[in-house]
């Protein structure tokens, strides 16, 4: 008998706090550019140049969590079985946080709740398996909420149903998840429908955190990979033994298998004795990687920071995707849905074969392993689509209301399987309404993400402040930027088109005046502090002067020191201890200021390890 209920995850979690309500007119820096592209195969090349993010307005960042954890019940969903008990975060964009067979856990389930900065809003966690549909990165509504029912599964068992609008590309995104009576797989049945009359760029990859052990190998039907080190360059390689060991890597590293043909889609990693989690799919879920952090200080580093208190020998993720690389995207055509079956389960084959030193062998012992499951997964598939479409029954949580305020926008049909019912708009959605007529009262009040697809609704809607400050979004999203400064002009003094202003033109004038306006409002600090020690530094230490106490105020007071000729006072300010929650994947200034006060100090004391956040090995 299946059975699913609602039920609470209780663990040591970190506040996501509010969220940043300066417009992300760019995208935070990521670490996936491919420089030797000219080097690449056609295809590999058109799909890399292909439907780049640049903002992930209308979303706004996540960057107001802390590193304080306090024990936490989040809301839980849990499909079990005889054989499987699967739990899955609807608040959490739906992760699937653990998956147990018959007592044992599959994946690696974080055992703390810990935001960090490696998404496309800043704020990403680690563990289990995470969804990513819009673009390349971990995608907007990682650390969001998603709408989930209950649906009647095809042979009678409930269905667990997840959806959501990923706001940046308007794509409804469908998960189902299927645990029938006598399995002893999860089938994850997914959906991106494109309701919209224009050609849209696809990305899909589902990451699955599995764990990590000196005898952990990754199995995979491929014999090539394209490797990318974090150093710009994509570069095809055969697969080795060692390659295929999470554990003897120096750093931090990806490798994209090349698909093999006539070889069916899957991904396992095993221990010594030849059991561990496998993740298979339909076709069109070809892409298969791994990825490691890596043996070095910069490596483990991450992996305490993400998992604190972690315990063993950490995580590696295996992932599956639409495309053979995440730094590609496909052409979804307009009115136009995609779907595919994947399964996540337990594999117990030889170990011996598991670990041969015959690449080949290792493999197809693998596949054969799995052929009960890679020869039912078209039947299955079959099976969920009958009920892809099906209303659900019983509401089980509640995402966002973005969606049903497209759908008053735009009238686009949607499958009643994923509905977005007006009931669902919070005061936050509900403010734009009257845009539909021309009108967006000017609130004395923080503003909202500009939706960016409403560029013509505002353009003709009645003069504010407001209006002209989401008209200036909107245009310079578009790439009209002089039509934006012309709109954030017109807006007025107000703090948050005077720093667009700074941001957009350089003008530190502007940036001094909006830290004026609204002085305790950090991420507002943080940024025309930055601006203005690129040029201005006395400008930059009138804003220092009366800034709130925050660890980024602090990293900006150590780069003032070096740059102001006082390392001393910027070692000092740095062996005092910074604890910079939203240090960034792929950047490590923590360690680079530590180095150039050394160099300027002519000492060379270690960098303190709590620093030491370098994707490299060591």
């Amino acid at each position: 008998m299946t059975i699913l209920s609602v039920q609470n995850v209780v663990l040591p979690a970190a506040s996501i706090g509010p969220e940043n309500p300066l417009a992300p007119l760019r995208t935070q820096r990521e670490p996936h550019h491919v420089e030797n592209i000219a080097e690449l195969p056609a295809d590999l090349r058109e799909n890399i140049e292909y439907g780049r993010l640049h903002s992930p307005l209308p979303c706004l960042n996540q960057d107001g969590y802390d590193r304080t954890l306090v024990e936490t019940a989040l809301p839980a969903l849990v499909l079990e079985n005889d054989h499987v008990r699967a739990t899955v975060l609807p608040s959490l964009g739906g992760r699937l946080y653990s998956l147990v067979h018959k007592g044992t856990e599959l994946l690696y389930c974080n055992p703390v709740f810990q935001p960090a900065n490696l998404a496309l809003r800043n704020a990403w966690f680690a563990g289990g398996v995470e969804w990513n549909v819009g673009s390349t990165g971990h995608w907007t509504g990682t650390c969001a909420p998603m709408h989930a029912a209950r649906v009647e599964g095809p042979d009678g068992t409930p269905v667990l149903r997840l959806w959501e609008l990923e706001r940046t590309r308007n794509l409804v995104t469908q998960l189902d998840f299927w645990l029938p009576e006598d399995s002893e797989f999860l089938y994850v049945g997914v959906r991106l429908q494109n309701p919209s009359d224009a050609e849209v760029p696809a990305y899909w990859w589902s990451n699955i955190a599995v764990p990590q052990s000196p005898d952990r190998r990754v199995l995979v039907p491929a014999d090539q990979a394209w490797q990318f080190g974090y150093g710009s360059r994509l570069d095809l390689v055969d697969v080795t033994t060692d390659l295929t060991y999470p554990m003897r890597h120096p750093r931090a590293i990806d490798y994209f298998f090349e698909p093999l043909p006539d070889e069916r889609s899957w991904i396992a990693s095993v221990d010594g004795s030849g059991n561990g989690l496998v993740q298979a799919s339909t076709e069109r879920l070809q892409g298969r990687k791994l990825f490691v952090w890596g043996q070095g200080d910069g490596g483990h580093r991450w992996q305490e920071w993400l998992s604190p208190g972690l315990e063993g020998d950490g995580y590696a993720e295996i992932q599956a995707g639409l495309a053979r690389t995440q730094m590609e995207h496909l052409k979804l055509p307009a009115g136009t849905s995609w779907h595919w079956l994947e399964a996540y389960g337990r594999l117990s084959m030889d170990a011996g074969v598991a670990h041969s030193q015959d690449w080949k062998a290792a493999r197809a012992g693998g596949a054969a392993a799995l052929e009960p499951l890679l020869d039912g997964l078209r039947g299955r598939e079959q099976a969920w689509l009958g009920v892809v479409d099906a209303a659900p029954v019983e509401r089980l949580a509640v995402g966002s209301g973005w969606g049903a305020l497209e759908l008053k926008r735009t009238g686009w049909s949607v499958s009643d399987g994923t509905p977005f019912s007006e009931d669902t708009m919070t005061s936050r959605e509900q403010a734009w309404l009257p845009l539909l007529d021309a009108q967006l009262p000017a609130v004395d009040a923080v503003p909202d993400g500009t939706l960016v697809a409403w560029r013509d609704l505002l353009e003709a809607a009645e003069d504010n402040w407001l209006v002209w400050y989401h008209r200036g979004v909107a245009r310079h999203y578009d790439g009209d930027v002089d039509g934006a400064i012309e709109a954030w002009r017109e807006s007025g003094e107000n703090a948050w088109a005077l720093r667009n202003l700074g941001l957009v033109t350089g003008g530190l004038e502007y940036y001094e005046r909006a830290v004026e306006l609204l002085p305790d409002l950090v991420p507002l600090v943080v940024e025309a502090v930055a601006a203005a020690l690129d040029t201005d530094v006395q400008r930059a230490e009138r804003m220092l002067e009366h800034a709130p106490d925050d660890p980024r105020i602090q990293l900006l007071r150590v780069r003032h020191a070096l740059e102001t000729g006082a390392p001393a006072t910027a070692h000092d300010l740095l062996a005092a201890g910074i604890q910079l929650a939203t240090v960034r994947e792929g950047a490590n200034p923590l360690t680079d200021y530590w180095l150039a006060a050394e160099e300027a100090l002519g000492t060379q004391r270690p960098v303190p390890p709590q620093y030491q956040f370098g994707m490299g090995g060591n």
